[in-house]
């Protein structure tokens, strides 16, 4: 017996100055289901979302919500949580500094005799931990939480006001593979309890897993809606949906054709910067071949992006020794900006927080980390900075009207593009890419995956930090793996699969068997 419509969008329609970002959109999302809205990136779905749960007000937006039976006209996201919406946005919206209980009851405080009844609070707060599987003291900061545990807590301040209908945009961007299954069984528990799921997701093997509907969106229109059984989606189907195109083979066909050795890191040892005696890198040593790209792989806090970030100009930790060398010759790079004098360049994990400045414009951050490059006279020539800033706006394929628009106003998609442009136009000799695809949807990765060749192709030494083993295989030349600070072993890609490359990722003895002291495969 098929599900009363709790949801039905109409002809929603939304412009932005110069952006029809949604066109006549219609959504239609049954009661106690599972409703996935998968699209590229600046498709319109986290917009779309926005809309319906007041975000953008009534009014400025065309077309009508009607929601459990009757037509709604949120005039911000209070009326819509009151009416049992609850929107878990892909940047998370907690407070660092207060506590678990001050987050989840910020807004909607529990008050008895005119003052906040702590007690209650904490109890309750207890009580909705349990429920979305978290057991840590409410008092706990935020900040002490990792993202997964976030993510949950979220989920809490939203169960805490008696939450019908739940969405959830890009759900899993930031979780390992454990905090994502626990995520999932927290949605299909709440489903069992008749609480409705959006979830946003460029994920296609996570649509198939747990959905019961799809709408697929492309340049802001819908293309279809149909309703699906968990684990026999058809991921063509979508991936044609979304990019208006068949594509035949995730990952583009590429020869590669790797030089002389680049880029070499010795006996790197790094300390936690909060842990005095812990090691983040211990006795790393690793190299990159001119047109070589290099995978690492390793589980959450195996020291992927830490051993990246300290050999970027020693950005991260406290540096206690080892070598590297460019072309043979030994440099040091003890600054960002030595590391990017020396033709290095870093493309980061966390683009809002360390890739861009979100005040800033598309033109000005294209250009920002090279502003020699611009400089007329002693002044910045912003003829130069618009031209450059254009021609990287055409060649990632940037979703905007124009470079004078500020990153914030892009999709993150689109936001990852202009930070590989800006350290591109720093023209490195190698590159280091620290989860270049995260967040973005099947078809901006195939040409990120393009743009990659490309760099190779150049001559360009490549590293690709990336936690999705087929991502790895599909395109790095060999592939590093490390566990808790230690690189345990390098495979070809001819010689790699993802069993062996898991059992590398888990395990510190398989170093002597699967790698040299060089780093070279044995």
């Amino acid at each position: 017996m098929e599900h009363p419509l709790i949801l039905q969008m109409q002809g929603i329609t939304k412009v932005f100055p110069g952006v029809r970002a949604l066109d006549d959109v219609t959504l239609e999302v049954r009661r106690g289901v599972i409703h996935a809205i998968c699209g590229e990136n600046g498709a319109g779905k986290s917009t779309l979302m926005k809309v319906l749960s007041g975000v953008y007000p009534h009014g400025t937006y065309e077309g009508r919500i009607v929601y459990m039976g009757r037509e709604v006209a949120f005039r911000n996201i209070k009326e819509s949580e009151n009416a049992g919406i609850a929107i878990i946005h892909q940047e998370l919206t907690t407070i660092p500094e207060l506590s678990i209980t001050e987050n989840i009851f910020m807004g909607s405080e529990i008050v008895r005799h005119g003052l906040i009844d702590w007690d209650a609070a904490r109890h309750r707060t207890v009580e909705l931990l349990a429920r979305v599987g978290l057991t840590v003291d409410p008092a706990t900061p935020i900040k002490n939480l990792g993202v997964g545990q976030q993510q949950l807590v979220e989920i809490a301040k939203a169960l805490s006001k008696d939450v019908k209908l739940l969405i959830l945009d890009e759900p899993t961007s930031a979780l390992n593979e454990a905090d994502a299954a626990n995520l999932f069984d927290l949605m299909r528990g709440l489903k069992s309890r008749d609480i409705t799921c959006i979830m946003i997701s460029h994920k296609l093997d996570e649509i198939a897993m747990i959905s019961d509907a799809v709408t697929v969106l492309r340049d802001g229109r819908t293309v279809e809606t149909y309703a699906v059984q968990a684990g026999q989606v058809d991921e063509d189907r979508i991936i044609r949906a979304m990019v208006g195109r068949p594509i035949e083979n995730r990952y583009p066909t590429h020869r590669s054709s790797p030089g002389q050795v680049l880029f070499e890191v010795s006996d790197w040892c790094v300390e936690d910067p909060n842990i005095p005696g812990r090691l983040v890198c211990k006795n790393s040593s690793f190299f990159v071949r001119a047109g070589e790209i290099v995978g690492f792989a390793g589980l959450m806090g195996a020291g992927r992006t830490e051993l990246m970030r300290s050999v970027f100009g020693h950005n991260y930790g406290v540096f206690l020794g080892g070598t590297m060398k460019i072309r043979g010759q030994e440099v040091r790079v003890p600054s960002v900006s030595a590391a990017i004098r020396q033709g290095i360049a870093y493309v980061p994990e966390d683009r809002k927080t360390l890739g861009l400045n979100l005040l800033d414009r598309v033109r000005a951050t294209t250009v920002s980390a090279n502003l020699r490059a611009i400089l007329r006279r002693g002044l910045l020539d912003l003829d130069r900075e618009y031209q450059v800033a254009e021609e990287y706006r055409k060649s990632l394929g940037v979703r905007t009207d124009s470079v004078n628009r500020g990153v914030a106003t892009l999709s993150g998609g689109n936001q990852q593009k202009v930070v590989l442009g800006k350290w591109m136009f720093t023209q490195p000799e190698v590159l280091i890419l620290d989860e270049p695809t995260r967040g973005i949807d099947v078809g901006a990765k195939y040409e990120i995956y393009r743009l990659i060749y490309k760099l190779a192709d150049q001559g360009k030494a490549v590293i690709l930090i990336s936690s999705e083993l087929p991502e790895l295989l599909g395109v790095s030349d060999r592939i590093y793996t490390l566990f808790e600070g230690r690189i345990t072993g390098v495979l070809d890609r001819g010689q790699a699969d993802q069993e062996k490359l898991m059992r590398m990722m888990t395990n510190t003895s398989r170093a002597e068997q699967m790698a040299g002291k060089d780093g070279k495969a044995v």
